[in-house]
Order: structure tokens, then C-alpha cells, then sequence
């Protein structure tokens, strides 16, 4: 939960998200608040058990198809060379990452 925010401003793309998905560990009103100020994000995670309900079901809706971003960790964890990262320099381990999103594409089409 400590990292939603430096990760955001580390961001590629040029916009932020209108949305981000967590699992329960985000459910949190501080970050909603937080996300919602600086970023004018959406924060959409399950409540947790000892918690009473703070979001209705339909943005969870859109918490079920996060298993499509785990899936392609699991993907990428068979490339041996990812998961152990001998690369030292970033811009060596991100060209292979690349090839390996690319190799997974190819292997789905």
C-alpha cells in the first residue's frame, strides 16, 4: 500500500489511471483520499473481513478480471532470465522484458 503512490509518479505513460484495481490489502479510506485528491483516481478493492462495506458491487465488477494481470506475471516468470534478473543495467533487463511480452504474444495468437 506504501508504494500505489511512488509508483504512480514513476509512471511510462503520460496520463494517469481513472482507475486502479487491488486486492484486499488496498482497501484502505486514507489511500482512497489520498488517490483520489492527487491523482483523481478510483481505488477498487474488496472489503476486508473486519471492515464494514465501503464500496457498492458494481466497481468490483471490474476486480474480477484482474487475474488477466496475474496470469501474465506467471507468463513472464517462466523466462528464467526475468526472474533471476542477471541483467545489471535497467535498460538491459526492460529490452528483455519486451522480448519476452513479445515471445508471449506471438506464442497467443
Amino acid at each position: 500500500m506504501k508504494l500505489v503512490e511512488p509508483t504512480l509518479e514513476a509512471r511510462i505513460v503520460p496520463d494517469v489511471p481513472e482507475r486502479l484495481i487491488g486486492d484486499k490489502a488496498y482497501d484502505s479510506d486514507r489511500l482512497d483520499q489520498q488517490l483520489m485528491q492527487n491523482y483523481g483516481t478510483e481505488m477498487i478493492a474488496p472489503n476486508r473481513a473486519k471492515r464494514s462495506q465501503t464500496q457498492d458491487g458494481r466497481p468490483l465488477r471490474r476486480y474480477v478480471r484482474r487475474w488477466k494481470v496475474e496470469r501474465l506475471f506467471a507468463w513472464l516468470f517462466n523466462f528464467r532470465r526475468l526472474v533471476v534478473r542477471y541483467e545489471y543495467h535497467a535498460e538491459n533487463f526492460q529490452g528483455f522484458l519486451q522480448l519476452a511480452a513479445a515471445v508471449i504474444l506471438l506464442r497467443h495468437l
